[in-house]
């Protein structure tokens, strides 16, 4: 009887622990279940995300050829019409001469037909020649501030003419331009004298192509020989993958995003806890093995370095861009940094960082900043902000881009290639490329060597 019971004993205890297990079974494909229907979930929201980031691509590929086509449609049209209401003329008058050659057949006498002849003239049209092609003078063009002017002049002078149309185009290739530019000739048509000057360009190209043709009252000549102008300027946009999570950052804007951080680190951490608790199927494994988001990337900066930094490195020469601030924007920072800045180093607060900064918060405060040193600046912020990097001369020098005023300098020996650097909390910046050193920073160089003495504390050789 014991032993029967102790049997039974044994059995019940194997089935509560059977039961056990297959209770822990169903509680385990639930949780599998739950993990691969959310996971599935997050993965169609990825896909959509993917293919919206796609969308939005092929939709500005698609704006960009639109203009190109619209572009050289305008241009064609208006070259079109052109011939068309030159070629109405000639007809008018040949039908003009027509009518008279006719009435003159009609005339019997000879005096009477004498008279006629001598009292007949062609039509002006009939009489103006095709103009010759401009020679542009390369030594007389000028490339400087963003302008760029072009001068010519004729072979052989023509008072016939009556004006000049000029045509250029922004390319990257030296030398003559290419059948198959990438680009369309843009016209300024009705210029008067033989020089022309265009301004407020941006320099996102190495070269401009120009070629000019001269115009009379009846009709266009050939174009001149094209030149080839260099249009050097350092272009550059904000690298959103070196960005911390709480800016917003497109090409040449950045802006605090107070929520970006926050939503980003719980959807990572989303992702770590349901990559674990869920059963992978092959599909699952291959998404997952994509490249994170740029916004996951370790690189980027965090915590209270509201950091983002330029996409191209300055190793030597030159360069300016500026850069303007929201007038409500709380707290910002503008200068240079070594790739080897850290990602939890704010500007200013490092012997790898120079920049200068201004604080709308609480109190009002401008100053410059390198390896944790501080130089207030008694001047008034100005409303756009010049940076002039000269690398080879180890100057970094901040300028009211305006007035020229000159706000700050540093001296100091750089080491290694820098990237243009920006801080912002609770507000934002834009920034303007593709620019030449202006000719006043230029004129401004020595007078500013003299200058910077005066921050000799902040002016450290960084190894």
């Amino acid at each position: 009887m014991d032993s029967q019971k102790e049997a039974l004993q044994r059995i019940i205890s194997t089935l509560a622990n059977k039961n056990d297990e297959i209770q822990n079974f169903i509680d385990t494909l639930n949780q599998t279940l739950k993990g691969v229907q959310e996971n599935s979930s997050n993965i169609l929201t990825e896909l959509d995300e993917e293919f919206d980031s796609l969308y939005s691509i092929l939709d500005e590929v698609k704006e960009s050829m639109i203009n190109s086509i619209k572009q050289e449609q305008a241009r064609k049209l208006q070259e079109l019409q052109s011939q068309l209401s030159q070629c109405n003329n000639a007809l008018e008058n040949s039908e003009e001469l027509l009518e008279f050659a006719t009435r003159s057949l009609d005339i019997k006498e000879a005096e009477e037909f004498s008279k006629g002849n001598d009292g007949f003239s062609f039509s002006p049209f009939f009489e103006t020649k095709v103009p010759k092609a401009p020679e542009i003078d390369p030594i007389e063009c000028l490339v400087a501030d963003n302008s760029v002017t072009v001068a010519w002049k004729m072979p052989e002078e023509d008072n016939k003419i009556d004006h000049f149309m000029l045509e250029y185009r922004k390319t990257n290739f030296d030398g003559l331009p290419r059948v198959k530019d990438e680009r369309c000739w843009e016209t300024i048509d009705n210029i008067k004298g033989t020089e022309y000057t265009l301004s407020g360009l941006k320099f996102d190209s190495k070269y401009m192509n120009f070629r000019v043709r001269a115009c009379n009252k009846a009709v266009a000549g050939e174009y001149s020989d094209p030149v080839t102008l260099e249009t050097k300027a350092l272009n550059f946009s904000l690298d959103n993958s070196s960005s911390h999570l709480n800016l917003k950052v497109e090409d040449t804007c950045v802006e605090w995003d107070p929520t970006g951080g926050k939503g980003q680190e719980n959807k990572i951490k989303g992702k770590e806890n349901k990559g674990r608790s869920g059963t992978p199927s092959p599909k699952r494994t291959s998404v997952g093995s994509r490249p994170p988001a740029v916004r996951g990337s370790r690189d980027r900066f965090t915590g209270e370095s509201y950091t983002v930094l330029g996409d191209t490195a300055i190793e030597s020469g030159q360069h300016y861009w500026e850069v303007k601030a929201q007038k409500d924007c709380k707290s910002y920072s503008v200068g240079v940094a070594y790739k080897t800045l850290g990602k939890f180093d704010q500007l200013g607060k490092t012997n790898t960082s120079w920049c200068i900064h201004v604080n709308n918060w609480l109190q009002n405060t401008f100053a410059a900043k390198h390896n944790n040193k501080v130089k207030a600046l008694d001047i008034t912020v100005p409303e756009r902000i010049g940076v002039f990097c000269d690398f080879d001369g180890g100057q970094l020098s901040f300028y009211d881009a305006n007035s020229k005023q000159l706000l700050y300098s540093f001296k100091t020996k750089f080491t290694q290639p820098v990237l243009p650097g920006f801080m912002v909390w609770c507000g934002g910046l834009s920034l303007s490329t593709g620019m030449q050193v202006p000719s006043a920073v230029r004129t401004l160089q020595k007078s500013e060597n003299g200058m910077t003495g005066s921050a000799s504390s902040l002016n450290i050789v960084t190894q």
